[in-house]
């Protein structure tokens, strides 16, 4: 395997793992006071208010994460490498564009938005020269 896609691979799983975590934070872990300090929710009362809003939005980390994860096994596996290229990328260059909303919501939010945009968009950067090497 092309050593682009093989870091392309590392970089994607590292944003799926992140998400996953994001996911964990927002919809499991919400109201705990280390989660609050994460968020810089300042009270049990605010938390539990945004509540709906931080559980929806967990979700959408964790699916994004699937899709990237579900990219990364058909890349994979060989059978439908292409299928697994257009998934990832979909994937990941919507973690990248979340990560831009992040930033021009609130520019505040900058290492937020690396945390959550800067391995998604290495990947996204390596899976394709990988595949424009292989010819894929």
């Amino acid at each position: 395997m092309n050593p682009f896609v093989i870091a392309g691979t590392v970089f994607a799983t590292i944003a799926a793992l992140i998400h996953v975590y994001i996911f964990v934070l927002e919809s499991v872990q919400w109201s705990k006071e280390s989660t609050r300090r994460i968020f810089g929710v300042a009270s049990l009362a605010d938390a539990e208010l945004m509540k709906p809003l931080a559980y929806n939005q967990g979700f959408y980390n964790l699916f994004l994460a699937l899709g990237v994860g579900t990219g990364l096994v058909l890349i994979l596996t060989g059978g439908a490498a292409p299928a697994g290229f257009g998934v990832a990328i979909f994937g990941l260059l919507s973690m990248v564009l979340a990560a831009v909303v992040l930033i021009s919501s609130n520019p505040k939010l900058m290492r937020s938005a690396l945390i959550q945009g800067a391995a998604p968009l290495v990947g996204v950067v390596l899976l394709i020269v990988g595949a424009a090497r292989s010819g894929a």
